[in-house]
């Protein structure tokens, strides 16, 4: 069985198990756990759901494994040929990981 999840209109396709990266929950503790209400999307085994635009009664449950995960820095570079001219910026996003442990449909 699998769902989709809204999480602040950033939709993701889980399944129990998964492990995920979302954007930073500020508010959450490692070991703690977060429910999502937005489903939009139940399929799977059988016959599958599709809310309008919420599956009434849906929700996934997950695990926070790490409450501030730093992805891989990207770095932008500008540079004007000619003009002696460089700049350079470095930008890290930050991530929650969390685990699916359950779909309740």
């Amino acid at each position: 069985m699998y769902a989709v999840v809204d999480d602040r209109n950033q939709q993701y396709r889980v399944q129990a198990g998964d492990r995920i990266q979302i954007h930073l929950h500020e508010d959450v503790q490692e070991g703690s756990t977060l429910t999502f209400d937005k489903v939009c999307l139940v399929g799977g085994e059988g016959q599958g759901r599709i809310g309008s635009p919420y599956v009434s009664g849906a929700k996934v449950t997950a695990k926070v494994l790490r409450a501030d995960v730093q992805a891989d820095k990207v770095v932008i570079g500008k540079f004007r040929r000619r003009k002696n001219s460089r700049r350079f910026n470095g930008f890290r996003a930050r991530y929650t990981e969390i685990q699916i442990e359950a779909i309740h449909a």
